[in-house]
């Protein structure tokens, strides 16, 4: 069936500074796709643990964030790319954060 995939998924696992300013750090742990029959599902890597999320107020929630599609380079997409999936292969894109 095929698919766009329209937005990333990801957890804040740390932060750096950078030019003197505070930056966080984000590991992505999956995208939001839209099928062709109007249907939205999500697809998470296996390996995404959330009791491993950086919990210092000790609750008992995730915090996922959900991002816009970006180039390689860091700009915005201006429309998302229409993707084949078979669920196998979906998952191994890298996307740049």
């Amino acid at each position: 069936m095929p698919a766009t995939k329209v937005k990333d998924i990801a957890v804040k696992t740390g932060e750096y500074q950078r030019d003197g300013q505070t930056k966080g750090r984000y590991e992505n742990i999956g995208s939001i796709f839209k099928s062709d029959d109007g249907g939205t599902f999500l697809l998470m890597k296996r390996t995404f643990n959330p009791a491993g999320v950086p919990n210092p107020d000790n609750r008992d929630t995730v915090l996922i964030s959900v991002f816009d599609l970006r180039e390689a380079d860091g700009q915005q997409r201006q429309a998302p790319a229409q993707r084949q999936s078979s669920g196998a292969n979906v998952a191994d894109d890298d996307i740049p954060f």
